[in-house]
Order: C-alpha cells, then sequence, then structure tokens
C-alpha cells in the first residue's frame, strides 16, 4: 500500500483510539482476530474509510511506538494463519500483512478492506466495534440498518440524504447569486447544484440553501472565560438561507473585532491594534460551514469569552484526510457539493489556504480535534488595561446595537418585494420607491427590482430606455 508508514503515523496522531483500527502490542488469539477482521471492515464501510487497520506494536492508552514480535507466518493447527483466518472470512476481501518500521521499531499491520456490497463475517458472525469494543452486529438492529444502507446508497452526505422538508423555495438563493454577479438558470439550478436526490427529492443541501433552512445558529457571547460566566447575548442568524447566515456571522465578528488605541512607544502617530485577526477569523469561520456535519441537523457552533472566540463545527477529518494534509492545506471536503458552491461564488477557493492562514497567525494549537467536532480558537491581543479591547457589558450593548442596525438596515427582501408589488400598482418612479421605502441608495431598490423584472413580476414603464430619469416601475398581475 503507497505510504503506510505516513498512513500509521497519522492514526498514532488521534488522540484517542477509533473504531476503524486498533493498536496491540504482542497480542494473539486467532479466532478473536478473525472476529476484528469482520468489525474492523464493517465499520470502516459505515464511516467511510476505505481501509481498517489492525496494529502490533504500538500501545494503545499512550499511542507510543514500543515495537513488536508478532508473527504473522505462524500456524495455526498446522495451517497458515492467513490461510487460517481467509478461509472463514466471507466474502473475499483480500486482507493483507505488512511489515513496516516506524522510529526504529518493528511495526506489524493487518490492512483491512472495508466491506463493500455485503457486511463482512467471520465464521459465520458479522461484528461491528461499539466504541472500543467488538461485538455482533446483530445485536444492533438500527447499526445493522444503517450499515445496510451505506453498502447500497454510499456515506450519507449533503447530496444524498433527503431533506425532511420538500416544500422548499429559493428566492434568497437566486438573489444571493445575482447580487455576486453570478448566473443561475432557475429552470436548470436544481439538477446544476445538485439538490436533488436519485428519486427526484429535495436533498440536505437543497434545505440549507432554500430560504428557511430550518436550522438553529447562534453567536453567544460570555462575560467571562467560560460557560459559567453571565452570558449577555445570544445573535440568531439560523432558519434562512446558509449563504446569508455565513454572511451575518462574519458581519457580525466585524461589528465585534473592536480597534484599539496602541498607547505603547507612541512619538507621533497613534495606531489602532483590532481586537483579533479579522482574515483568521473569517476563515475559521467559513471552514466551519464548508465542512460541518449538516446531515445530523447541527450547525456550527460560535461562542465569544472575555479573553477568545471558539468557533466549532460538527464532524471531524473526512476519510482520506489526514492531520498533516489538514494543517498543510490540502482540502478534502466533507460535504463536497456545497464546497463546490462556495468555490462558484467565491466565496472559497481551491487553494487550500483557509487552515494555513490560521495557524501562520495563531499557531497549530489554536485548532483543537475532539471526538465528535474540531474546535478553532481566535485568541484577543489586548491592549493595556482594561480599558482597551476588552468585550464587557457595554461593548457588548454596543455591538448589539450597531449589529441590529446595521441588520435593520439591510433590506428585508422578501416583505419589500410584497410591498412593492402592492406599491406598484400604478407606475412608479425609482424616487418613489426610495421614499416608500425608506433608503437613500438607488442601489439598493435596485438589489430588490432586479430580480423582480427578471422573474417578470415587475416591469420597466420605459424598457428601451433604462438610463431614462422618467422610467417608471410596475406591478406586473
Amino acid at each position: 500500500m503507497k505510504n503506510l508508514k505516513s498512513i500509521i503515523l497519522n492514526l498514532i496522531a488521534h488522540k484517542h483510539e477509533e473504531e476503524w483500527f486498533e493498536f496491540k502490542l504482542n497480542w494473539f488469539e486467532p479466532h478473536a482476530l478473525g472476529e476484528y477482521i469482520s468489525a474492523l471492515s464493517n465499520v470502516a464501510a459505515l464511516l467511510g474509510e476505505e481501509f481498517g487497520y489492525f496494529i502490533w506494536g504500538i500501545e494503545n492508552n499512550t499511542h507510543k511506538v514500543i515495537g513488536s514480535d508478532f508473527d504473522y507466518h505462524q500456524d495455526v493447527k498446522n495451517e497458515p494463519l492467513k490461510h487460517y483466518l481467509a478461509r472463514q472470512t466471507s466474502p473475499d476481501i483480500g486482507f493483507d500483512f505488512c511489515d513496516i518500521e516506524i522510529r526504529k521499531k518493528r511495526i506489524v499491520v493487518l490492512i483491512i478492506p472495508a466491506a463493500k456490497n455485503t457486511p463482512t463475517a467471520y465464521d459465520g458472525v458479522r461484528y461491528i466495534r461499539i466504541g472500543s469494543s467488538k461485538e455482533k452486529l446483530m445485536k444492533f438492529p438500527e447499526t445493522e440498518s444503517k450499515l445496510f444502507d451505506v453498502l447500497r446508497h454510499g456515506i450519507p452526505t449533503v447530496a444524498n440524504t433527503e431533506s425532511d422538508f420538500q416544500n422548499l423555495t429559493f428566492n434568497k438563493l437566486f438573489l444571493y447569486f445575482e447580487t455576486k454577479g453570478v448566473p443561475i438558470n432557475r429552470k436548470t439550478f436544481k439538477n446544476n447544484l445538485g439538490l436533488l436526490t436519485d428519486n427526484g427529492k429535495y436533498n440536505v443541501l437543497a434545505q440549507l440553501l432554500s430560504d428557511d433552512s430550518h436550522i438553529t445558529l447562534r453567536f453567544a457571547l460570555f462575560a467571562g472565560n467560560d460557560k459559567t460566566s453571565t452570558m449577555y447575548s445570544v445573535k440568531e442568524f439560523g432558519y434562512t438561507c446558509i449563504l446569508y447566515s455565513l454572511d451575518q456571522v462574519l458581519d457580525y465578528g466585524k461589528m465585534m473585532n473592536i480597534p484599539q488605541a496602541d498607547e505603547r512607544n507612541r512619538k507621533t502617530v497613534r495606531n489602532e491594534v483590532p481586537l483579533f485577526n479579522e482574515k483568521a477569523f473569517e476563515e475559521a469561520v467559513i471552514n466551519a460551514f464548508v465542512h460541518n456535519r449538516w446531515i445530523d441537523g447541527n450547525a456550527p457552533m460560535f461562542t465569544g469569552f472575555r479573553d477568545r472566540i471558539e468557533i466549532l463545527s460538527r464532524g471531524n477529518l473526512p476519510p482520506k484526510q489526514t492531520f498533516e494534509g489538514f494543517f498543510a492545506g490540502e482540502s478534502v471536503p466533507v460535504n463536497k457539493a456545497l464546497s463546490d458552491i462556495f468555490i462558484k461564488l467565491h466565496i472559497t477557493e481551491h487553494t487550500g489556504r483557509g487552515i494555513p492562514r490560521i495557524t501562520n497567525v495563531y499557531g497549530r494549537e489554536s485548532i483543537k480535534f475532539n471526538e465528535n467536532s474540531i474546535m478553532v480558537t481566535i485568541p484577543y491581543e489586548r491592549l493595556g488595561s482594561d480599558i482597551y479591547g476588552i468585550i464587557d457589558k457595554q461593548v457588548n450593548a454596543q455591538v448589539d446595537a450597531q449589529v441590529d442596525a446595521q441588520v435593520n438596515a439591510q433590506v428585508d427582501f422578501e416583505n419589500d418585494e410584497d410591498k412593492i408589488m402592492s406599491f406598484c400598482e400604478t407606475a412608479k418612479s425609482m424616487v418613489e420607491l426610495m421614499e416608500f421605502l425608506g433608503v437613500k441608495d438607488r442601489r439598493t431598490v435596485r438589489k430588490i427590482l432586479n430580480p423582480m423584472i427578471a422573474q417578470g413580476r415587475i416591469a420597466r414603464t420605459i424598457p428601451d430606455k433604462p438610463n431614462s430619469r422618467l422610467q417608471k416601475y410596475i406591478a406586473i398581475k
């Protein structure tokens, strides 16, 4: 197998032993080893891994490289071990033993391909890993059903998982594409963006991009350094197209990023230092959206404390991604269909610079891998005494007021479209529309009007003179 040493080093780097690999030193029980082959093969398929691994020479609890003298060439009841195991494994999955050297120690690896079309059994029994335990699959009917579903349809993704909500609309999605200057065909967008399952139903990706994602997304602020302290505010950005939720979270972060007057060694010009690196924050938020495990119905979580912001995304590294590859910026998207849309909208790029940008500012220690989540910590750079750059009660109130004003200042497109349709029962000029909506910028009104004109809901009264000051707009009933 290509680069097996790197694979094993990556497994050693995991904080805990996971269900698809097992560490031992010199342990050997032939029949139990066959059961492990079944269990690791099945759980690898369930988790989307290409292989499971049984490894001799690594200490289980510490992941220290100890080395092993395990002999896989030995016989069991006058039969070579590999033949003994293969004869009782069904279907034939082609497992293999390998010797490698890590840190000058001998390591033995049993490479176990993931189950393909049917669960792998040993001696007529199918096994699975539940946590660190090897169990008979039939004892866990829900897991067994999930495994069969994965073997038939593949690992659940936002693209192949049917949404619980099928009455979806996409007006906000159209508007977002149009404001970004990216063309979208309203007749074929469902297929072009991959919003349908194989049976023609809306998938989870469609739900996320719809006018109501049915997902709760919040940004909480706490007074102290943990969640036992007073919570000052919770801003909710969910229940809309997640593209807008993303923009709202990014805008909220900008509002929090208070400029601090740097009086240190000042001579003539006083510099201002932001509370945190805005670009690193943006990359962390975007990554949380792109790589979150949305199919479980959970959103990323954003939490501000007195000394830092924590950005948590659900799930973990995708199959085929290594820790070194992750930190090097080798992008293996958890949600490829969603990632492709973010790239199309120029929210992200193909270069994979997001994680290196974060670690270049805050180091690898700013990213923590938990069992079912990834946490990015953005620390504050506070200057001087408490009067500088501290998000205290007064600042929180100021931030909330500013964000509320900003959100309220943004046009509520859905409501304003309805208002415009009523107002334009008789032809109205641009000036009249601006006064009616209470805005002073023609561009803001055009952002609403242009999609409505494209939809055939609003018509220009002088269509051949688009720049005419006499031009008016009228609703099409």
